[in-house]
């Protein structure tokens, strides 16, 4: 029984292993990586999907990265976001044990009746208070010279190079 038990906790490892996700292009559409859509000439969307459900911080941060690189491949400097989307996954978020208890009477035709009833619920997992998210798309635009002072401007080179020493041992 034991040896079944560590097979599978090695197999779910592996699994772990296997859904991290990377700082890579999408092969295609829907896939696993980054993809970006021209809107217009200095307009995007940019988007990281995960292999699976991860971290909302590092989803996001690789849809940025992949905007500030973008922004430096097109002779610009600095973006601006003007629209964030999260795709969250609402079943990696469980709840913990609870237990619910019903009472209910009622009568029909001259006879009554009672019931009481108590329901138990434990999820199966591990729960995790930590956000977790499938994909994140940006809508960007590039600009040049001196960035705007506001907090939905980003220096792309500056964001490029922070996230990457943040993330060196994910990529």
């Amino acid at each position: 029984m034991l040896r079944h038990v560590l097979i599978v906790a090695a197999a779910l490892a592996l699994t772990a292993c296997a859904s991290t996700p990377t700082y890579t292009p999408a092969t295609r559409a829907g896939a696993a990586g980054y993809s970006e859509t021209a809107i217009e000439s200095n307009r995007y969307f940019v988007t990281y999907r995960a292999p699976g459900a991860a971290d909302a911080a590092l989803v996001q941060d690789y849809a940025l990265l992949r905007a500030a690189d973008l922004t430096l491949q097109n002779g610009r400097d600095w973006f601006w976001v003007d629209r964030r989307t999260l795709d969250e996954d609402t079943a990696a978020r469980r709840s913990g044990p609870s237990v619910g208890v019903g009472i209910g009477a009622g009568s029909w035709g001259g006879r009554s009746g009672g019931g009481v009833s108590v329901g138990v619920n434990l999820p199966i997992g591990v729960g995790s208070s930590q956000q977790r998210a499938q994909s994140a798309t940006l809508e960007v635009r590039f600009g040049e010279g001196v960035k705007p002072d506001d907090p939905n401007a980003y220096d792309a080179r500056s964001v490029a190079a922070n996230i990457r020493a943040r993330l060196a041992p994910a990529q």
